[in-house]
């Protein structure tokens, strides 16, 4: 086996992605019940911002989307009878956004803890196919401050 130990450029991570997070779209899909799709947009700005990044996951902001990509699967999943797969990121998402508290590059994380905070009681008890067990499906507001990250 060869390796290639040719020196490649480091580039800096992409600090530009956090700029380009358009929050009011953030909330109207996240408002929207359009989990699927915030999931995407949030991962795919993670993984930009991880890409170059010397902290790589553990930089805060990337942590802090993906936190939030934790809590998005995690409703979403719950809604489509992946009860199992709802509790492992509720947690995870708890145990992320939690280092956030209250609010970060402007979202209000409490809300969102508390959405996640009533709603574990509710599928831990649940089979992993189970039904969504709230019904409407009602989960808090997604709030931002429009505030640029300092």
């Amino acid at each position: 086996m060869l390796l290639d130990l040719q020196t490649r450029p480091i580039f800096p991570p992409d600090r530009q992605v956090l700029s380009e997070i358009d929050w009011t779209q953030v909330a109207a899909l996240w408002n929207g019940n359009e989990l699927g799709a915030l999931h995407d947009l949030l991962n795919e700005r993670w993984s930009r911002l991880i890409r170059n990044s010397v902290l790589g996951t553990r930089d805060p902001e990337a942590e802090f989307l993906q936190g939030l990509a934790f809590a998005t699967l995690a409703l979403f999943f719950t809604q489509n009878r992946n009860q199992e797969g709802a509790l492992l990121l509720l947690d995870d998402a708890l145990v992320v956004l939690g280092k956030y508290r209250p609010h970060f590059l402007g979202v209000q994380i409490d809300p969102i803890i508390g959405s996640l905070q009533e709603l574990r009681p509710l599928i831990a008890s649940l089979p992993a196919g189970g039904e969504n067990p709230m019904i409407p499906f009602v989960y808090a507001k997604f709030e931002h401050s429009g505030a640029l990250p300092s």
